[in-house]
């Protein structure tokens, strides 16, 4: 045996596994295709949400939240109805449970920390049982996504000092070894050494073969997001067409090879159509990887209008419900969709996602994090709206539109047509109350303190030259993740067509489903992609740790 379990992957879920093992006194190896300068993966280019129950940072900020309130509003999202939905429902039991136990304490116990305006994503369709947080519980990591990754890159780190573990990177993995229908190993071909800085294409040149044999298998490999015709293939008939021109969300490695390869050796990949794309994306100004996005992470003021120039219905308003909005701007036929709003909207409301976008979170530090508060406009959005090509400044709409229409093949808006919509919307501030539902969906989030202090700008006129000037910003659909996966038990075991575990193999992460093969069912409540990565990571290590006892 080279170890007793090898991880594929060394994204966050497979350094979660690996640590687990190592510490049970297993010996493990980590292979990877990509180099050292990627470890961690995906997660160093988040902003670090997690998703918490009922923690001191949402009783701090006056959220009364529970158990009964978190699974009311994940079942509510998640929606399952297939046979296949019986273990990520038990996955989404487990999750809810962790999330508001032992999760935070475990964390903070490892040096995590957070900051202390939990945020509200993802609020909903506006009914109590459907989708959507019924309150905030997005918090973020005090440090963003290399934040999440340091406990776990530091016990990785001692666990390969004592000599429990082993890192092998520009390691491919081409297949599963099977040895009397177990997993016993994997094979595949060693790439060419490759100094790219993280994030940036790798070469695949092969420099020869491997073959690795161990006790058992762990795939934490990750999504398909990185890959747009694995995308397009499994794109369900429910949010419409498929775009012709999406950007990514995610490093051009995140390629779904090893999800076909664990199906190779008999593991069974279920809700492949179930996916997490957001419509809010913009071109990165300073791309690192081939079309490379960011997505806004907007508060509840901007107006959105589609293609055409017609104001989404309610409930479609900024930051409520991604798949809703999705599936309603894919019958448009068009591939963008706009923000019209004022330079007083962006400077309270807009963070951009990514730990790159965030340097004073990231850098964890407190006096820039202050100063972004006081700032009129935090740096990294001003360079966005500086050198963004989808963002474009005027003082009338007639302007703004003309403008907006420059940035598309065809002019596809009208400027009196959009103005119209405008004027109505600002004659509802004639009074403190009225009957425009993104209004009240503004008042009813300046009552949570978090949103007053950081996060909802004070309704104002979008006309009003004192809040200008205008400024619009063509959104595209950004892909990101895969919420189907391989097939898990509770133990991270994956399981065959015929519902029994592949003896030897198990997957955790995206590759999971994040568990159980979609613990999200159809919707994500955000901030549970991170945590996923966690748990079912942890969980898995520790069951293979017990296994190859």
């Amino acid at each position: 045996m080279d170890a007793d379990v090898i991880v594929v992957g060394a994204g966050l879920a497979g350094l979660v596994a690996a640590a687990e093992i190592a510490e049970a006194g297993r010996r493990v190896m980590v292979v990877d295709q990509e180099s050292e300068a990627n470890l961690g993966g995906q997660a160093h280019w988040s902003f670090g949400g997690l998703f918490l129950v009922d923690s001191p940072e949402q009783r701090r900020m006056g959220v009364h939240d529970s158990v009964d309130l978190a699974l009311q509003d994940w079942m509510g999202s998640a929606g399952f109805d297939r046979p296949e939905d019986h273990w990520p429902r038990q996955w989404a039991e487990a999750y809810v449970d962790f999330a508001a136990g032992e999760k935070r304490p475990w964390l903070h116990a490892q040096g995590m920390r957070f900051f202390p305006v939990v945020g509200w994503a993802e609020r909903g369709d506006g009914s109590a049982s459907g989708h959507g947080n019924s309150v905030p519980r997005f918090h973020i990591v005090w440090g963003t996504g290399p934040g999440v990754l340091e406990p776990f890159i530091r016990r990785v780190r001692q666990a390969q000092a004592t000599g429990r573990l082993e890192l092998r990177f520009r390691h491919r993995v081409d297949e599963l070894v099977l040895s009397d229908g177990a997993v016993t190993g994997v094979r595949g071909a060693v790439l060419a050494r490759d100094d790219a800085e993280r994030g940036r294409p790798t070469n695949r040149d092969v420099t020869g073969p491997f073959e690795l044999a161990a006790q058992a298998v762990l795939v934490s490999s990750g999504g398909i997001g990185g890959n747009h015709d694995l995308v397009r293939a499994n794109w369900p008939s429910r949010l419409g067409t498929a775009p012709e021109r999406m950007i990514t969300g995610v490093p051009a490695y995140v390629d779904g090879r090893m999800m076909q390869v664990a199906q190779d050796a008999g593991g069974r990949v279920i809700n492949p159509d179930r996916m997490w794309h957001y419509v809010e994306g913009i071109h990165n100004w300073d791309p690192i990887w081939p079309q490379h996005a960011i997505r806004i992470l907007p508060g509840p003021s901007s107006l959105w209008f589609d293609a055409v120039g017609n104001r989404l219905p309610p409930p479609l308003f900024p930051g409520f419900d991604t798949l809703g909005t999705l599936a309603h701007l894919r019958q448009t036929g068009h591939d963008h969709s706009w923000f019209i709003l004022t330079q007083k909207i962006i400077g309270k409301e807009f963070a951009l996602s990514g730990s790159e976008q965030n340097p004073d979170l990231t850098g964890k530090s407190v006096r820039d994090v202050v100063g972004r508060a006081t700032s009129d406009m935090p740096a990294p959005v001003r360079a966005f709206l500086d050198k963004g090509e989808d963002f474009v400044q005027a003082d009338t709409i007639g302007e703004l539109v003309a403008k907006m229409n420059a940035l598309t093949p065809e002019p596809l808006l009208d400027a009196a047509h959009i103005e119209r919509q405008v004027v109505e919307r600002d004659r509802q501030l004639d009074n403190d109350f009225g009957k425009d539902a993104q209004l009240t969906a503004i008042r009813g989030a300046r009552a949570y303190r978090g949103d007053r202090l950081i996060r909802t700008a004070a309704p104002h006129r979008i006309l009003d030259p004192k809040a200008g000037p205008l400024i619009a910003v063509r959104l595209s659909v950004l892909t990101r993740k895969t919420l189907g996966g391989l097939e898990t038990d509770l133990t991270g075991r994956v399981l065959g067509h015929d519902g029994q575990p592949v003896p030897g193999l198990y997957a955790a992460g995206e590759a999971a489903g994040f568990g159980g093969g979609g613990v999200h069912g159809y919707r994500s409540l955000e901030g549970t992609f991170l945590g996923g990565c966690i748990f079912s990571g942890r969980t898995a290590g520790r069951a293979v740790a017990a296994a190859t006892a």
